[in-house]
């Protein structure tokens, strides 16, 4: 696994793919885009959703607590949802990352998978905490 031990700052003007599809996030721990959903609506209004595969996360073997998966996940909202949404048509009200220690349909219960969820609306062009 491949550490960062650059500051956040740089590591968002950087770019963090990693080859084959992974991206560094603060944590350290390397993670991939398992889908965007777009046609969801969320808590409140139009979202976007995107699951990335985090397999530190898991209960069983795994590495990265919620408290520390929390700022993996403002990161990717910041540094790559922020970016994917498209800038014409109607915008949604959140962003919804998702991080999912193994894939999991969505809308699907899997009791023994770990997911970190967090909710962001868009404020002043950066992600904003929502209470979800």
């Amino acid at each position: 696994m491949t550490r960062f031990l650059a500051p956040i700052p740089l590591l968002i003007a950087a770019s963090f793919a990693l080859g084959d599809d992974l991206l560094a996030v603060p944590s350290g721990q390397a993670v991939s885009l398992i889908d965007v959903i777009q046609n969801e609506p969320g808590p409140d209004g139009m979202a976007v959703r995107f699951r990335f595969l985090a397999p530190a996360i898991a209960r069983d073997g795994g590495t990265v607590t919620a408290d520390v998966a929390d700022a993996d996940m403002q990161f990717l909202c910041d540094a790559y949802a922020l970016d994917r949404i498209a800038n014409t048509g109607p915008q949604p009200q959140q962003i919804i990352i998702s991080l999912l220690d193994r894939p999991v349909p969505f809308g699907e219960t899997v009791p023994d998978a770990t997911q970190f969820m967090q909710s962001y609306s868009i404020v002043d062009g950066a992600c904003a905490w929502d209470v979800f």
